[in-house]
């Protein structure tokens, strides 16, 4: 049976997403320009730190999922499963890469159930864009049908505005967004969360998406995989100045925390997390969670499930070291740390 343009597309972008052709090459994630407080007089046990926390009323050993990656092929299936026993092994979350073929014709529920097949407890997120519900004659049924499918938790909504731009096949028009989301957010059973793609929610739009009831920010900054290099690598496009396109991920996590003064939500950062300080940076910054997806994809092809357990809790093994150094008990007090710019200390 030949391939769907969706399938061949998201074959493409797996292929991509393996090389180091598509990351930001001048964007950081910029978590580089902050440090930590040493406090030298602490009295933390270092055996005693507890890395736990909750996420949609679930316990999770470490603050950290695996992102949305992929879906609807049947290579994605493999990936996927991979990808569930590695979460359920780690007792974390896992988001499922776009349903969006789930919606065109049904084709390859497959590759999206395996998950819930082989991660029964652990949080599940469904993922659909924002450029798919704003075109749907009934998007309530099908937001509601792509959490039927996998038994979600949660429902991650992208928004890929420069993807979309840039992408051949892309459908660069979110006319009626808001009041679409605030449809969904009010009908729907499970919490919807905002996700960018790797360009950054600003602290202006996040504030919009709230006040239509989202209930997770997920701010996908710049300083990972850059989506516009992919879409332009796709096709022989040579637009460079978009490849770098995007707000640094820590700026979207300082700026967004600000809003919990006001708002009750989940602060997810993500975007170039490629190690343990850059969780234990994200948290201290107000991050309630981290999440990584082309590291892990990576490590998923070339060491497999073990690869993936082994190195995230190496991540984990890091940020104790650091909460030690810093006086924090648990991943709460790591939570209302904050960080040095680096400036301050010279």
């Amino acid at each position: 049976m030949s391939k769907t343009q969706t399938e061949k597309r998201k074959d493409d972008h797996i292929d991509l997403c393996l090389t180091d052709k598509v990351s930001f090459q001048t964007n950081t994630n910029g978590f580089e320009k902050y440090e930590f407080e040493h406090y030298a007089i602490t009295e933390v046990a270092l055996d005693q730190i507890e890395l736990s926390t909750s996420f949609i009323n679930k316990k999770i050993n470490y603050p950290f999922l695996i992102s949305c990656m992929t879906g609807g092929t049947s290579r994605a299936k493999d990936i996927n499963q991979k990808l569930a026993i590695s979460a359920n092994e780690l007792n974390i979350p896992l988001g499922i890469g776009s349903q969006r073929i789930a919606l065109e014709g049904k084709k390859n529920l497959s590759s999206y159930k395996v998950i819930r097949d082989n991660a029964k407890e652990i949080p599940i997120l469904g993922n659909i864009g924002a450029a798919q519900i704003v075109k749907s004659k009934s998007p309530v049924d099908d937001i509601n049908f792509l959490i039927d499918i996998i038994n979600a938790d949660a429902m991650v909504i992208h928004l890929n505005p420069l993807q979309e731009l840039l992408q051949i096949e892309g459908e660069p028009d979110f006319k009626g967004l808001l009041s679409i989301l605030e449809k969904i957010c009010s009908k729907i059973t499970v919490p919807v969360i905002a996700k960018e793609v790797g360009a950054g929610i600003s602290k202006k739009a996040a504030k919009k998406l709230l006040n239509v009831g989202v209930k997770g920010i997920d701010v996908a900054g710049a300083g990972g995989t850059s989506w516009a290099a992919v879409e332009l690598l796709r096709s022989n496009q040579k637009e460079d100045y978009f490849k770098e396109w995007g707000l640094p991920t820590s700026y979207c996590i300082r700026t967004i925390n600000e809003l919990k003064k006001k708002y009750k939500f989940v602060l997810i950062g993500s975007g170039g997390i490629s190690n343990g300080i850059d969780i234990a940076k994200s948290i201290a910054l107000g991050a309630d969670l981290t999440a990584s997806a082309g590291m892990i994809l990576r490590e998923i092809d070339k060491a497999g499930i073990e690869g993936v357990v082994k190195l995230i809790h190496s991540w984990f093994e890091t940020v104790k070291k650091i909460m030690f150094l810093t006086g924090c008990k648990n991943i709460c007090e790591l939570n209302k740390l904050g960080l040095k710019r680096k400036e301050e200390l010279y």
